[in-house]
């Protein structure tokens, strides 16, 4: 994990405000702590199975201080899954996720049922997703293949370890924090958070190309 604080984090803050304002994306502060923004940021780099994104939430603390803390991620599946199009959401492909805005779409539930663990589940609102079924590793973003609903698109770790380095089973179209640590420290914020404006979260994709 890494964090901004004090100028850098404000900078990027205004940063981050510019890219939303264009977009027409909810930036949730009103200068109350713990108002928290999850933004994924998706590489530029189509090559699948790398943890080559990163995840970000953007917040203040008690203080009132802007705080930006950036985890190694996955916006993408992992190969397991990509080889496997053919098995997958009934054989209609492998799902990515699109770029957006999704409001309210989360909420802190069990992800990976009987043996499951706490993490923020796609509960609250349809997402949109693209449609990869062609079992190469190369992710395709084909606006033909666009659907939304309800695909359990939810937000995640990889195992429980630091030493994650590929991403193979642990997305199927899934946002996967890579560290445990990193997931921990998550998790810490994502409660604080819920302790105060209830269960509902909204994540924000961008790209890498929108800075």
């Amino acid at each position: 994990m890494s964090q901004l604080k004090g100028l850098s984090s404000k900078l990027f803050v205004l940063t981050i405000k510019n890219i939303f304002d264009k977009k027409g994306y909810v930036f949730f502060d009103e200068d109350k702590p713990y108002n928290v923004n999850i933004i994924g940021v998706r590489a530029e780099n189509r090559v699948a199975n790398k943890f080559d994104d990163c995840l970000l939430i953007v917040y203040r603390n008690n203080k009132g201080d802007f705080l930006v803390d950036s985890f190694e991620a996955t916006t993408d599946p992992g190969w397991t899954y990509l080889k496997n199009a053919s098995k997958v959401y009934g054989g209609r492909g492998t799902a990515i996720l699109v770029p957006g805005q999704y409001i309210g779409a989360y909420k802190l539930d069990i992800h990976g049922g009987k043996n499951g663990y706490l993490a923020l589940c796609q509960r609250g609102a349809s997402v949109s997703i693209y449609r990869d079924s062609n079992k190469d590793l190369l992710l395709d973003f084909d606006e033909k293949t666009l659907t939304s609903g309800y695909f359990g698109i939810n937000i995640h770790r990889a195992k429980r370890t630091d030493e994650t380095y590929s991403v193979a089973g642990y997305s199927a179209g899934c946002q996967v924090i890579r560290k445990y640590s990193d997931w921990k420290r998550f998790m810490s914020i994502i409660d604080k958070s819920s302790n105060i404006y209830g269960n509902s979260f909204t994540y924000t994709l961008i790209k890498e190309e929108d800075f």
